[in-house]
């Protein structure tokens, strides 16, 4: 399944899997590197034939039934992963996996133009561009289009990429305190008082991947247009979600001559990639002036074929995302009443913790019960609130939600 299927970590092991696990790192923390020939990064380019997740350890007529539902989506995958070869043959001929050069030089293909054409038309955009991934696309944005004399506000819990980039890029930068439009305000206000002279660009992501909150976009959008700044949004976790046929959180402002959005194609897509969406002159800048553009080999043109079939699967199958928010609000009332907390109103929920040791137990002993959620610790997140970060996707259902949870119950009274 493209839809969700790399958005989320709570999983159900393969019991080729063995329930072990292996503790994944870096900012989000989704998943762990998996085992055996279809596994892949938490970064890495996503395989059509994903394997059917299960929790490990199970006999009896459960297991029965868990392997008859486990045989029903490998079915689904393999004939999803015939429509990719279909699609990928038709379109590339099969015969280009690669490429050896950049795309100014010889790594320009079809593939990415008709991809970056369709998500243009998708998004509602002028122009898109296709980068390797989304993390060298928010450093190249946060690179290459503030400049020496401008102004960069970022949200402090913008992802690492976001703060990578904004410390690279020549433009003075200030954290903003996370979703705190004023702060924004205040911060570009101080900065003109000072006597800046240059453009002030905002960034923020619309869907935050540790607190699983949103970004307030419309007021963000309108802090934009009164200070002629540009805002930068990073959509990776609500492209293919959240918002008319998955299109993200920031689509109502697609278009406008100062919004640019990041959509990557690793998570909901199911593919690897990245897409930034924005005002054409703004793309040919990016085009001329980017150098992780210029000078990185171009992105595989299959990943591009594949990001293209998943952005026509999501207007096709409009489904996925209702019975994906039904398992949220199933979840969100569920961790209120097991649990005792507010849950977000996403797929991501943060269940904090608190002490480093404790939450890595929890975590531990959850996985050794199949379930693969992770702990996540400083500095991916502020000292002191270290959590299990739960997502949630289709390929669980809310008797998974349930059992997940009541192991929850039980390893926290007992760690």
């Amino acid at each position: 399944m493209f839809l969700c299927r790399r958005q989320f970590d709570l999983r159900r092991r393969h019991a080729a899997d063995g329930g072990q696990s292996r503790r994944g790192q870096g900012h989000s923390a989704v998943s762990a590197p998996r085992h055996g020939a279809n596994g892949r990064n938490e970064r890495g380019a996503s395989c059509p034939v994903w394997p059917v997740l299960a929790r490990t350890g199970a006999q009896g007529p459960a297991a029965d039934a868990g392997t008859a539902r486990r045989a029903r989506l490998l079915v689904e995958r393999l004939s999803r992963t015939c429509l990719l070869q279909k699609t990928w043959r038709g379109g590339c001929g099969g015969d280009c996996a690669g490429h050896a050069g950049g795309r100014h030089r010889i790594g320009n293909a079809p593939e990415h133009e008709a991809l970056e054409s369709d998500a243009a038309a998708f998004f509602g955009a002028d122009r898109a561009l296709f980068f390797g991934s989304g993390y060298i696309a928010n450093f190249a944005l946060l690179t290459a289009l503030p400049q020496k004399g401008d102004l960069l506000v970022l949200d402090q819990l913008a992802h690492a990429s976001m703060h990578e980039g904004a410390q690279a890029g020549r433009a003075e930068f200030k954290l903003a305190a996370h979703n705190d439009v004023d702060a924004v305000e205040d911060a570009i206000t101080r900065w003109r008082a000072e006597g800046g002279m240059g453009r002030v660009w905002i960034a923020v992501e619309s869907l935050y991947s540790m607190d699983g909150d949103y970004a307030p976009l419309e007021s963000l959008v309108a802090l934009a247009d009164r200070h002629e700044a540009f805002l930068v949004v990073g959509e990776a976790h609500a492209t293919g979600v959240w918002g008319p046929d998955g299109r993200g959180l920031a689509t109502a402002f697609e278009g406008s001559d100062n919004i640019v959005a990041l959509h990557t194609c690793g998570k909901a897509l199911g593919a690897s990639g990245a897409l930034v969406t924005g005002p054409g002159t703004l793309c040919d800048f990016l085009v001329n002036r980017c150098r992780p553009f210029i000078y990185a080999t171009a992105p595989s043109p299959l990943m591009a074929v594949a990001a293209r079939e998943a952005l026509t699967m999501l207007s096709d199958e409009p489904t996925r995302r209702v019975q994906l928010r039904e398992r949220i609000a199933f979840a969100g009332r569920q961790l209120a009443e097991r649990c005792g907390v507010v849950p977000s109103c996403s797929q991501i929920q943060s269940f904090v913790i608190g002490d480093n040791r404790r939450t890595m137990a929890v975590a531990a002993a959850l996985q050794a019960r199949g379930f693969d959620i992770r702990g996540i610790r400083p500095p991916t997140v502020p000292e002191g609130t270290s959590r299990l970060r739960i997502s949630l996707t289709l390929n669980v259902d809310e008797a998974d939600i349930s059992a997940m949870l009541e192991a929850l119950v039980e390893v926290l009274a007992s760690t």
